[in-house]
């Protein structure tokens, strides 16, 4: 077995050892004939070309961002046109399949949430406010009643 690592290039052997942690974390009982047999396998295939290293000297070459930082921290002008999705939960329910394939128009579906109780606003699936219904210009929008503080929403991030 010595010899056939000896005569083995420094790729094939450090696919060898990805194939046998492989292995080892899967819990499966490894022999050397099962790498050797999965060595063969991708020998048989050509792989692919190795894409071209960029030297770290070019990354660094470039014009350096500028964003400036002042005393209250990072400016933030480099974020605020980013596009986020908000959206309003007035409630929600767990059914089962066949029930929700047995739905069509005219059934209710009874939601967690209390008549009058307050909407959840979410930013990206975050929570972030709570709110109220109301009507703008014939168009349905909401009142934030209630908005949570930035260190209570990284606080329910960890």
């Amino acid at each position: 077995m010595a010899d056939e690592n000896e005569s083995s290039s420094p790729e094939e052997q450090a696919l060898a050892d990805e194939w046998a942690a492989a292995l080892a974390e899967a819990g499966d009982d490894a022999s050397q004939a099962d790498i050797d047999a999965l060595m063969n396998q991708g020998a048989a295939a050509s792989p692919p070309p190795a894409a071209p290293r960029a030297p770290m000297e070019e990354f660094g070459a470039g014009a350096p961002l500028n964003i400036p930082a002042g005393l209250e921290g990072p400016n933030l002008d480099v974020i605020l046109d980013i596009p986020v999705t908000i959206s309003m939960e007035v409630g929600s329910t767990d059914i089962s399949i066949r029930n929700l394939l047995q739905l069509n128009q005219g059934s209710v579906v009874e939601l967690d949430r209390l008549a009058g109780e307050p909407l959840d606003v979410l930013v990206n699936g975050t929570l972030i406010a709570h709110g109220e219904v109301v009507v703008v210009n014939e168009k349905f929008g909401i009142r934030l009643t209630d908005v949570i503080s930035p260190s209570e929403r990284i606080k329910k991030l960890r």
